[in-house]
């Protein structure tokens, strides 16, 4: 499942450099995720690294987006290789 910001967003920009897969950009009016390179932090952290840092706690699971684990980590090996 990749993780999503929501219109709570106060773009401090703190979640952005915290993202290893760089899934972290600026939108029009706050930060997005790109569901194609978050991995949840699987493969590098034990936790979504943009969650801990978050201030305003905005960034969940995006329900539309479900992954497991196992998918996570394929998608993480995937890009792992991709950066090779």
């Amino acid at each position: 499942m990749a993780l999503m910001i929501t219109d709570e967003c106060i773009n401090c920009d703190v979640c952005e450099p915290e993202c290893p897969n760089g899934a972290i950009s600026a939108g029009d009016e706050i930060y997005v995720i790109d569901p194609a390179l978050c991995t949840e932090c699987v493969g590098h952290y034990d936790t979504p690294q943009c969650v801990e840092v978050c201030p305003v706690d905005c960034i969940p699971k995006d329900p539309d987006m479900v992954e497991s684990k196992e998918a996570l980590m394929a998608k993480y090996e995937q890009l792992m290789a991709l950066k090779a």
